[in-house]
């Protein structure tokens, strides 16, 4: 902790001095035309400085994070991007200073590219619309082109080609760019795949275009030479980003120009005079033809915020505990531990630290707290305990004292207090089971981690038995990840015993009913996914003992019986007490008073020894829920006669409870959450939910709920957090990457180059860069963070659900098609093709002028909209405008439908089609659906894979296209069906791309290593990884990192290996707007030619 202290101490007085340092984190360069100023991102704002070097001047300076700047043709102007309205707009801004003016307002997001060569025009890309007739996948990070006035007003589509970083030829007939094909991380490095970036040239009188670079290296940010005879761009072709240059006469004429060999060059631009800029390792640099790179040398002088941020916390919580006595909770919000009063929401600040803490547990007393902390680069355990005797409340607490508990090298947490409370179990190197003693600090291990795996931290589950000498956890018997079993184990250690024995899904033991039960979760008798991961489960008990197993057997009238016979029992054990109380009045002897003190102060609360019985204890399990559902968590009373459980059934999370004896189900409280955890208090009478939205108290004898409050005082120093979140990832990734070489990575030199960095950093769009930039050398998929900017009242443009015609300039806006299913798809719409949208709510959409303001925060709600038809004629119809999400599933639904009309039209009728969408349950029922009721009859069938994001569906796909037909169903002499009815029997073939990820690389691996089908398309990369995707304590931030690689018997990983396809198509994006699928049809073609090839083969 003094290092980590020392660090953030050294920070800020760099802080204080930084308007006489040399910033670094200097982004997005930008040369002038004519090469003597330099406009650059830092902290979000935009400043200019002399190519020189020199000090730096503010352009703009707004809350915003304002970035991507270029250079008007003459110099005056420069346009950026800026979520100043919640999403990217494009700006101008005079380039000397001024007030920005804002030239888009979709709630797209708008990245500026460049200007036109005359000035008049911003070339930015974004996500809107692309023509009706085009047949392109409908993604958002497939962007359209758009040129908007400088004068801002009605945007024009220029092309449906995904690209970026866009240059102009002098005569603006031709433009040069990078393309744009899946949805990898754009910071990623050191990856040749068929996804990375390639430099393309556009051709716009012909409307052709023609890819440059085929090395299979990322290239990207081409630029243009005065004399337009050299394209200077940005290439991995040597392993590490560099400036390289192409003839344009002759593009595979190459060459290296820069020799950087670590640390990647970003953000190319060049001036009239042929001098280029661009960022390498934070800072600027400039280059001229034939000479070397040289180091701009920039001063700012701004105002050094410290960072720190004071709010009070009233939801938010990541976890939550009671404590012994009910009358307090232990929670944790944003890293940090809190105690808040159950009655009376006065909330104490346990833990103030820039890292993190969680997992916390009480004393059985109740005075203590032990928690894990990330501090001095791991997991470490710490204790906080009331000091004064006289104060019994945390909340209410004058003085808490922190000590170290356990100080490891090793990952170290989730820390459990024993019953007695002279022990406390952990995990150690996140699978381990430890047991530490309070004392003496003695350390012995329990488990040794062999039958665990941490997928993600907190997914192992473990507890402690009432009476200390066993634990209960859920742990991997058989080697199948993903599917535990329940074990206990002797808390001195020794041979973990299975008590489930099952091939289903086991979790979240946890003992009850002073440990007679064990509860845990199956989905034995779930409704399991079709496919893929997933299934509901129920809560299951096992019983420890043979005489708690046969109690809950009893028949109500039994065991009312026994309680009366343990009544009379109980009176006749009281009178002979009474019987001895004569003894007691006998003078006592000499030193007996003091005996009985010394009895007294030693004596200690009983803590019963649990009667464990293992011979058949995998006979007791019973499940205790009557209804399958979606668990969040369970507990049941002490007297074991009814159970609680959070349940999802449709909807959000509800509290529900199952009378056991009489197995009747009702709902206590409908709360339509969003999961949490259940705790009863110490007699029962009250159990609380436990949420991320707050806390709800419950009184369990008539279902009255009363919300517990707290108001938690968190202090933020922003840039301390960012501090600790960076060394968090750097740790995780050494801990939990896939690959104990990290592929290769020199790690540590990384993580201290990037290090420096964050004293330059005040924003999460520049944290979560950096974060990627980071993540980026590991050469990995499912890598790089991402940050979710929230901001009040930002800008949602609604949708119509009309596709409109995206180069109309007239009055009105002009209709192409209604969508399907949108809000004009009705019977009494007289809008169609051709209709112009001429007012919006009595508004007028004018000719030029950019209409989507008189859409802003429309969706949902009651919108007037007035159209004209081709007579002149005018009419009214009131819709509810749509939620831009809404109008994407529109669009892929559209989509779906123009694939199956292409495969039926050019197969004649013989061929059917499905898409997979995800590699998740819901798209597996659809092809199930589909395979076996649309195209049952048909010959065979294409499955498109391609833009599938992952999920987890492989063994589902082999086993559903992989059948063979062995049996006729025949009654009477009828055919009425083969076996199997579950699997395709008939030929198949598999559409992929570069947008495949994930378990989309893996599926047509699978298809096509198991011989079921060929492969059409375009390569695959090599993205067959699990991912961990952590939120963080700030958790507008994520980070992601591959946890599982996939190894093939040769010992090969599929992660970096490219599928290539049997038959390699390119779709061209000319071809798509004339609405025709290359790839569809190559399928087709080579399909029916296999069908009709085998015919004679076919039972």
């Amino acid at each position: 902790m003094k290092k980590f202290l020392i660090a953030i101490a050294a920070f800020l007085g760099f802080s204080a001095a930084q308007a006489q340092e040399s910033p670094l984190w200097l982004r997005y360069p930008s040369i002038s035309p004519d090469g003597k100023t330099i406009a650059f991102t830092y902290k979000g704002d935009i400043y200019t400085v002399p190519s020189a070097g020199g000090k730096a001047q503010a352009v703009t300076t707004n809350p915003a994070y304002d970035y991507m700047p270029v250079w008007s043709p003459d110099g005056k102007t420069i346009a950026f991007s800026s979520d100043r309205n919640g999403n990217f707009d494009v700006y101008t801004v005079p380039a000397e200073g001024g007030t920005p003016t804002r030239l888009t307002t979709n709630s797209a997001n708008e990245n500026v590219q460049t200007f036109t060569p005359d000035g008049k025009q911003v070339i930015f890309t974004a996500s809107i619309q692309k023509p009706a007739s085009n047949q392109q996948y409908p993604a958002s990070y497939l962007t359209e082109t758009y040129a908007v006035s400088v004068n801002g007003g009605r945007s024009t589509l220029l092309t449906s080609a995904a690209g970026e970083n866009h240059v102009y030829t002098k005569d603006g007939k031709t433009v040069f760019y990078n393309d744009i094909k899946g949805q990898e991380n754009a910071w990623r490095k050191h990856h040749t795949s068929s996804v990375a970036r390639d430099i393309w040239k556009w051709n716009i009188a012909t409307n052709t275009f023609t890819q440059l670079t085929v090395e299979g290296a990322e290239d990207r940010d081409p630029v243009l030479t005065a004399d337009e005879k050299t394209v200077y761009y940005l290439s991995e072709n040597s392993g590490s980003f560099n400036v390289w240059k192409m003839d344009v006469a002759n593009p595979k004429s190459i060459a290296q120009v820069t020799s950087f060999t670590k640390d990647p060059v970003r953000f190319l631009s060049i001036s009239n005079n042929n001098i280029l800029a661009f960022s390498q390792n934070g800072e600027l640099y400039t280059l001229a033809q034939s000479g070397k790179p040289e180091k701009v040398k920039v001063t700012i002088v701004n105002d050094s915020d410290n960072q720190v941020e004071k709010e009070t916390a009233r939801n938010g919580l990541s976890e939550g505990v009671l404590s012994p006595n009910g009358k307090e909770l232990a929670i944790v919000v944003r890293g940090d531990i809190y105690v808040t009063a159950v009655d009376y929401g006065t909330t104490r600040r346990i833990t103030n630290t820039p890292g993190q803490e969680r997992s916390p547990s009480f004393s059985p007393d109740g005075r203590t707290l032990v928690y894990a902390g990330f501090r001095n680069g791991s997991w470490n355990l710490y204790t906080s305990t009331i000091t004064k005797a006289e104060e019994p409340f945390f909340f209410a607490a004058s003085s808490v004292k922190e000590e170290t508990l356990l100080d490891s090298p090793e990952e170290t947490f989730q820390p459990l207090f024993s019953p007695k409370g002279g022990e406390v179990a952990y995990l150690s190197d996140r699978t381990k089971i430890n047991i530490i003693d309070v004392k003496t600090k003695a350390v012995r291990q329990i488990t040794d981690g062999s039958k665990n795996f941490s997928y993600s931290d907190g997914d192992i589950s473990f507890g402690w038995s009432p009476d200390g000498k066993w634990l209960t956890l859920a742990y991997i018997d058989k080697l199948r990840q993903g599917y535990n079993d329940i074990g206990i184990v002797s808390s001195k250690g020794g041979e973990i015993k299975n008590i489930t024995q099952s091939g289903y899904m086991q979790d979240d033991p946890k003992w009850m009913m002073g440990g007679d039960i064990i509860l845990f979760s199956s989905d034995r008798y779930g409704m399991r996914a079709h496919g893929s991961w997933g299934s509901q489960r129920d809560v299951f008990g096992i019983f420890t003992n043979k005489a708690a197993y046969d109690k809950s057997k009893l028949s109500q009238e039994d065991l009312d019986l026994i309680k009366e016979q343990e009544k009379m029992k109980k009176e006749a054990e009281k009178k002979a007490a009474e019987a001895k109380k004569d003894d007691k009045k006998k003078p006592a002897k000499k030193g007996d008073a003091a005996k009985a003190d010394t009895a007294k102060k030693e004596s200690k609360p009983e803590v019963k020894d649990l009667k464990i019985e293992l011979n058949g204890i995998e006979d007791r399990v019973e499940r205790l829920t009557i209804n399958s559902s979606n668990l969040a968590d369970y507990v049941i009373t002490p007297d074991g006669e009814k159970l609680y459980y959070l349940a999802a059934f449709e909807g959000g999370y509800d509290l529900w409870v199952n009378e056991l004896r009489k197995n009747e189900t009702k709902l206590v409280v409908k709360l339509n959450g969003r999961g949490g955890s259940l705790v009863l208090d110490k007699e029962a009478k009250n159990l609380f939910v436990i949420a991320s939205s707050g806390i709800t108290k419950i009184e369990v004898a008539n279902g009255n709920r009363k919300p517990v409050t707290f108001a938690a005082d968190v202090e933020v120093d922003h840039a301390a957090e960012r501090a600790y979140m960076f060394d968090h990832v750097y740790k995780t990734v050494k801990s939990k990457f896939y690959r104990t070489d990290l592929q290769g990575c020199d790690w540590e030199y990384y993580k201290s180059n990037y290090e420096r960095f964050l004293p330059y950093i005040d924003n999460n769009f520049d944290f979560a860069q950096l974060l990627s930039e980071l993540l980026g050398e590991l050469n990995a998929s499912h890598t790089g963070s991402s940050y979710r900017a929230t901001k009040e009242n930002a800008d949602a443009t609604a949708r119509l659900g009309l596709l409109m015609d995206m180069t109309y300039t007239g009055e009105g806006a002009k209709v192409v098609e209604v969508i399907k299913d949108g809000p004009f798809d009705r019977e009494s719409s007289k809008v169609k093709a051709g209709s112009l949208l001429v007012a919006i709510d009595g508004s007028p959409v004018k000719a030029g002028e950019d209409y989507y303001p008189l859409l802003n925060k429309k969706a949902g709600k009651r919108t007037m909209l007035t159209f004209k038809d081709d007579k002149g004629s005018t009419w009214d119809e009131v819709i509810k405008p749509i939620s831009a999400g809404a109008e994407s599933e529109l669009m892929y639904n559209r989509w779906i439908d123009n694939r199956r009309a292409e495969v039926e039209k050019l197969s004649g009728g013989r061929l059917g089609y499905v898409h997979i969408r995800s590699m998740a349950d819901e798209s597996f029922r659809t092809t199930f659906s589909d395979v076996f009721g649309r195209y049952n009859q048909k010959e065979g069938i294409i499955i498109d894979t391609r833009f599938n994001g992952g999920g987890r569906m492989h063994e589902d796909i082999e086993a559903l296209f992989s059948g063979t037909k062995y049996l006729e169903q025949v009654p009477r002499g009828q055919y009425v069906g083969l076996q199997p009815t579950k699997r395709w029997t008939k030929p198949s073939i598999m559409l992929m791309g570069e947008a495949n990820y994930s378990n989309a690389h893996g599926t047509p691996w699978v298809y096509k290593h198991m011989g079921i089908g060929k492969l059409v398309g375009m390569p695959v990369p090599g993205t067959m990884t699990s991912v961990w995707w952590e939120n963080m304590q700030d958790n507008s931030i994520t980070y992601g990192i591959p946890i599982i690689g996939y190894r093939t018997k040769e010992g090969n990983f599929l992660e970096n290996t490219q599928l290539e396809p049997d038959f390699k198509v390119a779709n061209q994006s000319t071809i798509l707007d004339q609405g025709r699928d290359q790839q569809i049809e190559e399928a087709v073609k080579e399909l029916l030619k296999d069908i009709d090839a085998n015919k004679s083969k076919t039972w």
